[in-house]
Order: structure tokens, then sequence, then C-alpha cells
């Protein structure tokens, strides 16, 4: 299945990507920033989550960090880098960002 992303993410995405996006975050966040965003990466949403402004731009601090960090690989960070770019792009403009 394949996941698009709005607010500028690139074409789009296998689950298994975001779900292996997902495990290098896991590894790479404190448990409790894992948390507020693990639902993104565990493939139980249904065919389009729609994320709240706020909420966006706390997930794009949260990747951009991660994507920053030594442990991430480059590869890896990359992607993580340009999701944390189209969640703060929702969130500065006041939308939802969607995942479908």
């Amino acid at each position: 299945m394949a996941i698009r992303i709005s607010h500028g993410v690139r074409g789009s995405r296998s689950s298994l990507t975001i779900a292996n996006l997902g495990q290098h975050l896991a590894h790479t966040l404190t448990s409790s920033e894992w948390r507020e965003i693990s639902y993104l990466f565990d493939g139980r949403f249904a065919d389009i989550a729609l994320i709240p402004p706020r909420e966006a731009g706390r997930i794009g601090d949260l990747m951009e960090k991660a994507a920053g960090t030594r442990s991430m690989s480059p590869e890896w960070g990359e992607l993580a880098a340009e999701l944390a770019d189209a969640a703060h792009r929702a969130a500065r403009a006041g939308q939802n960002w969607e995942w479908s």
C-alpha cells in the first residue's frame, strides 16, 4: 500500500518504508517522544489520517530532532527531515496534515 503525505512530500511511500522509518525513529527518540508519534508508524490508521496543525508541528519537531541525531542513518534521516518539513508547513499554514 502506498501512503501519500501532504504539504510537500515528494511522491508516495510504501507502508513498509513508513514502518521502517518508525523503527529508526523509535531508536532515536525518547520513549515518551516515540509514544507521541508511534500511531503513524504502526499501520493502524484507516485510509486517511488527518493531523491537526498543532499536533503536526509537534510531530515535525520530533522528526527534525531524530533526523539530526548521529544515530540516524543519512538515508532515514533525509526521509525524517522531509516529513518534518511537511509537518511544519502544515502547522504554519494552520491546515491538517494528511496521510492517505
